[in-house]
């Protein structure tokens, strides 16, 4: 997603039902009031840092991705949404990431960047690094289907009628992502055995829970 064309399409699809899905289960994970410093790892074009800001009206967001064109489109979206600039950090940077604190943040968010890794434990390996003992931790992100039937049922029922680019985009992501049990593997390898991980939709999965250090 480095380039401005591609990252501005994929700013322009619709995800709007899995980025507010994203927000209602943090509300789930933290009930009531936010009124920390959350880090959203691989936050591209900025919805789910808005979105979680409106949501929280006393959070503050480092949002951080790899791609100068997502950042750009990120901080174009904070701008134009009142109040809400002054409350978010973009960070141009890729994971490990020597630009967050360790033990810095209140809560640690990902959406939609685990099956991007090339190594998934540099994920996990982030989430222990910035995430304070008994943060929040919510990672959403796409599930593998069990056989090639199952990514083209995705397909039809979440890509049609989108661009041939993105609809290729989609079934690549859904090849890379990894299934609930790939998951749990990947936490206990990191010493994250408290962090729970279940099927949230009938393509996303998320890893949730408190941090303990």
């Amino acid at each position: 997603m480095d380039g401005a064309e591609q990252a501005r399409a994929y700013a322009e699809a619709d995800f709007s039902a899995s980025n507010r899905l994203f927000v209602d289960l943090f509300e789930v994970l933290h009930p009531g009031e936010f009124a920390g410093r959350a880090a959203d790892l691989g936050c591209g074009p900025g919805d789910i840092p808005l979105r979680f800001l409106r949501r929280y009206p006393r959070a503050f967001v480092d949002g951080v991705d790899g791609a100068p064109a997502m950042l750009d489109l990120a901080r174009q979206a904070a701008e134009a949404a009142p109040g809400l600039a002054s409350r978010v950090r973009w960070v141009l940077d890729f994971l490990p990431s020597a630009s967050l604190e360790a033990g810095g943040y209140d809560a640690v968010l990902s959406n939609s960047l685990l099956h991007h890794l090339t190594d998934p434990l540099d994920l996990w390996r982030a989430v222990r690094h910035c995430g304070r003992d008994g943060a929040a931790v919510l990672v959403m992100d796409l599930a593998r289907p069990h056989d090639e039937a199952g990514v083209e049922r995705v397909l039809a029922t979440h890509a049609a009628g989108a661009p041939p680019a993105l609809v290729e985009d989609f079934r690549n992501s859904l090849h890379a992502a990894y299934t609930v049990e790939e998951v749990r593997a990947q936490l206990a390898d990191a010493g994250l055995d408290q962090l729970a991980v279940a099927m949230v939709s009938d393509r996303h999965l998320a890893v949730s829970g408190l941090l303990a250090q």
